[in-house]
């Protein structure tokens, strides 16, 4: 897996990736202390506020953003980005005030809004080799769980040292490595792109999925990731406090076993995807997880809860099957669109997976507040389940990349036609199938 680092821009551009998510990591600790110096015992409601504006941000900004730089070079794009983020967290240690940091949140969001997609979309033209972004997507799972571990243990480490609202220093610096990093590459271009009315750029990238039967399959599992990852997330810390009667410890145990069962999958799953298509690894692992949610739901409603280990071993595999759904997603995103169209496609599946959390996150906590955690587990379980049956009716089967398709809407003469054949009066060719201006109906629909 490694050996794709010796690919100098991307190994770059992955260090950008791991340092900006350890800066952000570190203002995610600060902005939690903050919010308890500010409101105490509201802290909580204070971060969910803040956490649904991340969303929101996430869901609406992001085809916005993308829409509003498609003409701009993308380098500038992301090291733009990370400045405003590195300016946004130096504001820190002067917000004195609940408002500010939704505010600041905001800003922070609608910045990763336009990175997050954007960077995404460059890697497959860094990586053209499908073996190779594959294994990049693995690293990538890997540098996410691994920062959700370091980024506690660093801010715990800082604070020994200095003041909480001095983790700025370490975001900050961490969005200016991650811009420097970016700044030292040459990313390679997505070739001409056609002027398109900003309307057009806008709802493109949405239209191009939702028309894709794979990436209609991806939506569905995108939710089945939010149910399942909406209680691992928001009832973690009051299971292990309740439930078990644990501590902070046992909670970053727990955690940890999630991000253990995450990780270890990161790391088979490139040479799984070798021999095996994306559609069944994809399917199987949201049904497990679906199962295993449900299942411990019933168990906690009937029987109570199980073992402290076994409840660690269901939260690694919780983490493993996740892990397994999100990896790949990647693959079906770069074999669904022309290169330009990339930024697009990421920018809306950035937003309709977030989409799904923005459901999913409430419903945790109305559930488990108001429900108990046993029926509140069973009903997002079902949930993920409904998920994977959407899947498989939306993504029928793994058709092959190339398909055969009529073009009864081109002229005979148009450029696209040189090599197509006449079938009954109409133009049939076969070639590599994606959505775009030339095909805007998947072949299995009309």
């Amino acid at each position: 897996m490694l050996r794709i680092l010796k690919n100098r821009t991307y190994a770059r551009l992955f260090a950008a990736q791991v340092v900006a998510l350890l800066g952000t990591g570190l203002l995610t600790v600060a902005l939690g202390l903050t919010a308890y110096q500010i409101a105490g015992e509201r802290a909580g409601q204070v971060l969910g506020i803040a956490l649904t504006i991340k969303m929101i941000a996430y869901v609406g900004l992001s085809p916005l953003a993308t829409a509003f730089v498609a003409r701009l070079d993308r380098r500038r794009v992301l090291i733009g980005a990370d400045l405003i983020r590195a300016a946004a967290a130096l504001a820190l240690p002067f917000i004195d005030a609940a408002w500010q940091i939704y505010v600041l949140i905001f800003v922070l969001q609608a910045a990763s809004a336009t990175f997050t997609p954007t960077f995404q979309a460059a890697i497959p033209d860094v990586l053209p080799d499908e073996a190779d972004y594959t294994r990049a997507l693995s690293l990538s799972r890997l540098a996410y769980d691994i920062e959700n571990v370091v980024s506690p243990v660093m801010a715990g480490l800082l604070l020994m040292v200095i003041s909480s609202s001095n983790l700025f220093i370490g975001t900050t610096i961490g969005f200016l490595v991650s811009a420097a990093l970016v700044r030292s590459v040459r990313l390679p271009g997505t070739g001409n792109r056609a002027e398109r009315p900003f309307i057009d750029r806008l709802t493109r990238g949405t239209r191009i999925y939702l028309a894709t039967p794979r990436l209609r399959g991806l939506l569905a599992l995108n939710l089945t990731v939010a149910s399942i990852g909406a209680v691992v997330i928001v009832l973690s810390v009051v299971i292990v406090k309740t439930a078990y009667g644990g501590s902070d410890t046992d909670l970053a145990v727990a955690l940890g076993a999630y991000g253990a069962g995450s990780m270890t999958v990161a790391l088979i799953l490139p040479r799984l995807l070798d021999h095996v298509p994306d559609r069944p690894v994809m399917l199987w692992a949201g049904s497990l997880a679906a199962a295993l949610m449900t299942a411990l739901g019933l168990l906690v409603l009937l029987a109570g809860w199980p073992g402290w280990p076994l409840y660690l071993s269901l939260w690694a595999l919780l983490g493993a099957s996740l892990a397994a759904i999100m990896t790949p997603s990647g693959r079906l995103l770069r074999r669904s669109a022309a290169p330009e169209d990339r930024p697009a496609i990421f920018a809306a599946q950035f937003a309709l997976s977030h989409a799904c959390w923005l459901f999913a996150y409430p419903l945790a906590g109305f559930l488990g507040s108001h429900g108990g955690f046993g029926p509140g587990m069973v009903v997002l379980g079902l949930v993920a389940a409904g998920g994977v049956a959407m899947a498989r009716l939306w993504w029928p089967h793994a058709a092959p990349d190339a398909l055969e398709h009529s073009h009864a809407d081109l002229p005979p003469d148009h450029p696209h036609l040189r090599d197509a054949k006449i079938k009954d009066g109409v133009p049939v060719h076969r070639h590599r199938f994606v959505i775009d201006d030339e095909h805007r109906v998947w072949p299995t629909s009309g």
